[in-house]
């Protein structure tokens, strides 16, 4: 896809992903993806009861978008333990800091084969994209924000099991995002409900930031920024929403050229102090390529951000830039809009290999 050929609403629409946590999504998705061309969406369990139905709405979803110009991102939050979003057909893996642990104690990469593993899972069911995995350090107890979804404390072993499941995904043609740059494991705070301050900019740089930036130089395609502002570094607003940070740092220090997605924009740590609206034109305008917004009717907003862009407040040349890296990451993984057929035998041969894994893990706690 030539980028000459989209036009302005078309462009923005590529740089929107709407995530749809509502269980009428199907009513949904038709006019945000006819109208507004948005170039992906985010599903949630609620979507869907089953593997079928799981399957039928990735399919809807296909199949309404083949009239516009650029195939769809399909994305999920799959890590396993506490954050699975696929259906209940499907065994649930262990938590990324159990795998990481087990590993560690039997010499074996079970963090791998749980990558190759999901990463079959959602191939399977037609989902392109998973914001996986997490490379946040772990430094309080398993329920934080954070907590067993890291692969650990140890920054070496977060960034070794994190790329090694982050390039399971790619041999899988899953387009991993890496998260929650540059570290939500520094903070007691949850950005889903306030925003988190961290002070100490010297510790981020030192360790939080390690794992992300081997991954970065390793092949990463995707980096998810978290709602996080850091003292001396993001201008005194979230990393999100923070130019100074996007551009500066994330690209220039990083030589960062592939996907920066922020955060959902309808987190309260943003959201109550900022307004959804302004949050959302200030990721525009920080650098982010994909603005992730947690759907809710948000026509007005969309629209407003066209007028932007048309009346060269947000300069088209900044939009350009990002649906090139958008289309070009979509033709790298070829992603397409075909039809996904049903497997249910797939079901059990999969859940008899995470049965195993779980089994190691069990016996190695």
């Amino acid at each position: 896809m030539n980028i000459e050929e989209l036009s302005v609403e078309e462009k923005v629409g590529q740089m929107l992903m709407i995530g749809l946590d509502t269980p009428n999504a199907i009513d949904i998705v038709a006019d945000l993806i006819l109208k507004y061309k948005i170039g992906g969406v985010l599903l949630y369990k609620k979507n869907y009861k089953d593997y079928k139905e799981l399957v039928q709405i990735v399919n809807y979803i296909k199949s309404i978008n083949t009239v516009n110009k650029v195939p769809i991102f399909i994305a999920i939050d799959q890590e396993g333990g506490r954050v699975n979003r696929m259906p209940n057909d499907f065994n649930n893996l262990p938590s990324s800091n159990n795998l990481a642990s087990t590993s560690e104690k039997s010499n074996t990469n079970l963090v791998k084969e749980a990558g190759e593993i999901t990463g079959e899972m959602l191939a399977n069911v037609g989902i392109n994209m998973d914001f996986a995995p997490v490379l946040d350090i772990k430094r309080f107890e398993d329920n934080h924000a954070i907590g067993d979804r890291s692969y650990g404390s140890n920054i070496d072993v977060v960034a070794k099991y994190g790329i090694d499941y982050m390039k399971a995904l790619q041999e899988k043609k899953i387009i991993p995002v890496i998260k929650h740059f540059p570290g939500h494991g520094a903070t007691t705070k949850d950005s889903h409900f306030i925003l988190p301050v961290i002070k100490d900019a010297k510790l981020i740089e030192k360790e939080d930031l390690l794992p992300f930036a081997k991954a970065l130089g390793d092949g990463a395609d995707a980096l998810l920024v978290g709602h996080l502002l850091i003292k001396n570094k993001t201008n005194n607003l979230p990393a999100t929403m923070s130019r100074r940070f996007i551009t500066m740092y994330v690209r220039k220090k990083y030589r960062f050229r592939g996907l920066i997605i922020t955060d959902d924009m309808r987190m309260r740590g943003v959201k109550l102090l900022y307004g959804k609206n302004k949050a959302v034109k200030e990721a525009f305008f920080a650098g982010n390529d994909i603005i992730l917004i947690k759907y809710g009717k948000d026509e007005k907003l969309i629209e407003g951000i066209i007028n932007e862009v048309k009346k060269n407040k947000l300069k088209e040349s900044r939009v350009n830039r990002s649906v090139k890296r958008i289309l070009k990451i979509k033709e790298k993984y070829k992603i397409n809009d075909e039809e996904i057929i049903q497997n249910v035998k797939f079901i059990k041969d999969v859940n008899n290999r995470i049965r195993d894994i779980n089994n190691k893990v069990e016996s190695s706690l």
